[in-house]
This record gives C-alpha cells, structure tokens and sequence, in this order.
C-alpha cells in the first residue's frame, strides 16, 4: 500500500511513548489505521485531532502490515472543540465513522458527506445548521453498510421532530453497526443530544 490524499481524522491513539494508531478516513482507500511516529509530540498532536483534513502519506510493506503515514495539516477543527455543541457533533459523528466502518473498503459518498458535515458544523451560526446533514450523514452511513433505514426527512428547526428522528435513527444504530460496541460510542450520541436539547428546551 501506497498513497497520498486528504484524510479525515477520525480517531487516535496512544502507541508506545510517543506515536500513535490514527484511524484516517480517504475516499479512494476507505478508513485505514496507520502508525504516526511523533503524534503525541507539540507539532503532531494538534494535527492528529479528531475532525482535522489532513494529506497523509501512507505506506506499508504488505497489506498485513501496519501502515506508516506521515501527516500535514490541511483544515483544523481544533478551534471549535472548545465549543460544547461543536465539540460534542465532532466527537460524534468522528467516532461513529471509526467505530463501524470496516478497514481498507472506500466509501467515497461517506467522505464527501462527512467533509460536507464536519464544515456545516464549523461554519453554521447555529446548531440549526448541521442537524439535518448530521441524520442524513447518519442515515447514509446505515444505508452504505447494508442497513435499510425509513427515515423522514424532518424540516430544518422543527426540534421535537429532528429529536424523534434523532431517537429512532439512534436505535438502528445501536442495534445493528454498534451492536458489540453499545456503550462507548452512543455516550458521545447521548452527550449531543443532552446538549441539543439544552439549547432548544426540548
């Protein structure tokens, strides 16, 4: 394996004192989990944030190897995860990217959707903004996978049905992609939702 492209990061960990396991989403490559040496350094650790577009440089030897990536900042989200409802969106649709997609298949309609969202979100003046293209971006990624979902398209800022939409695409979610890993990734679907509807009063 050997490419170079926008990536979208969607979730990293630590490896060893100093690199990282960054799981990249790419629309010709699908998600790929590649070693960064130096992502926990004072240059790398604010480019390998969840959200950020980056162009990665990814090689591997094999494709059961490990690929290596090297990584350059293209469009930081860094600014808004200090903002309680960006963040919380951010963190949600970046875990539910890394946590159902499986490894090396491309879904060019679900990069292009998440670039789309992840922009909404930094540039909306509100949450009224991006809770549509968030359902929608969630209703692709069920249909990509293989799951039938019948969602309703709700108006933009009618709170109590996106919140209906919200709960019963939530559901699907939970039973099917997420199944075996419930409890860690809907936590941050339900720190958005509390702080949604914070906003609103719904």
């Amino acid at each position: 394996m050997h490419f170079r492209g926008p990536a979208i990061v969607c979730a990293s960990r630590p490896h060893g004192e100093t690199a990282v396991i960054a799981r990249l989403l790419t629309a010709e490559q699908g998600l790929v989990g590649a070693f960064v040496a130096g992502g926990r350094g004072r240059q790398l650790r604010p480019v390998l944030l969840p959200g950020n577009l980056v162009e990665a440089e990814v090689r591997s030897r094999s494709e059961s190897q490990l690929p290596f990536a090297r990584v350059e900042l293209r469009e930081s989200r860094g600014p808004w995860l200090g903002e309680p409802l960006p963040a919380a969106g951010i963190a949600w649709v970046t875990a539910l990217t890394a946590a159902t997609l499986p490894e090396r298949q491309p879904y060019p309609a679900l990069f292009d959707a998440l670039a789309a969202l992840l922009t909404a979100i930094t540039v909306a003046p509100s949450a009224r903004g991006w809770a549509i293209p968030l359902l929608s971006y969630e209703v692709l990624l069920l249909r990509e996978l293989g799951y039938g979902v019948a969602a309703k398209r709700p108006d933009n800022g009618d709170w109590p049905a996106i919140f209906d939409a919200f709960d019963r695409i939530g559901r699907e979610l939970a039973r099917y992609p997420l199944a075996e890993r419930r409890a860690d990734v809907m936590a941050a679907r339900a720190i958005l939702r509390e702080r949604w509807a914070r906003l609103v009063g719904v």
